[in-house]
């Protein structure tokens, strides 16, 4: 990187005024004054004004829109995980919340701590939303049991709001919900002895899928 750059991310000055810290000899290099086009390794050692100078990444968020057969961890324990479809720029970034192995659809992955803070903690009650198929229809009670008292499980009652897309088609369904716990749907409708067959989350918060192909992801 060069040392107008690593100076202006590391202070938050302009790279002009870096620019003109530099001609005054108030950057050190190695204990040096830099040349104005000198490049900064992970190694050097860069001083602004007699401070040392640490180099924080730029924040970074990105939209995946995950396959199902991935795992989102960095240790697929024998599995592909999802960090074989990242280019080699993302790899230091971390997923916001998860996404089951068989489930697809919007994975956000960041370096910005405060993000993923904002996303996932309880209080904020982001909306997530899912798009599924079940194995058979769903009845009109469990429809009902599902949305208007919730369905205890063991970690709890889970409440979700379910809507059809289709009028007359009772295997398809949306739902939208705030909380995250571990395969929530998923043991929802187990519990009433039905299986999701296909679960494909498209909103997250303010983020939304839409025409992102599987297994590519774009800067947000």
């Amino acid at each position: 990187m060069r040392i107008n750059k690593y100076v202006a991310l590391a202070t938050g000055i302009s790279r002009r005024a870096a620019d003109a810290a530099i001609a005054a000899g108030q950057v050190e290099l190695n204990g040096r004054k830099p040349a104005a086009g000198a490049d900064v390794t992970d190694t050097d050692v860069v001083t602004y004004n007699g401070v040392a100078l640490k180099h924080h990444a730029p924040l970074l968020t990105i939209m995946l829109n995950k396959p199902a057969g991935y795992i989102v961890s960095r240790n697929g324990q024998g599995g592909r995980t999802i960090y074989e479809l990242l280019p080699p720029a993302y790899d230091r970034l971390k997923p916001v919340g998860r996404l089951d192995k068989d489930s697809c659809g919007l994975l956000l992955l960041t370096n910005d701590g405060n993000l993923a803070q904002e996303l996932t903690h309880p209080s904020r009650q982001k909306t997530k939303i899912y798009e599924i198929t079940l194995n058979k229809p769903l009845e009109p009670l469990h429809r009902q049991m599902i949305s208007d008292h919730g369905i205890t499980l063991d970690d709890g009652v889970s409440k979700l709001q379910l809507d059809r897309p289709i009028e007359g088609d009772d295997f398809h369904w949306t739902i939208a919900m705030h909380e995250g716990r571990n395969r929530q749907i998923r043991r929802t409708f187990e519990s009433l002895g039905y299986a999701v067959t296909r679960l494909h989350r498209t909103h997250f918060g303010p983020y939304a899928l839409h025409n992102l192909e599987s297994g590519h992801t774009t800067e947000v």
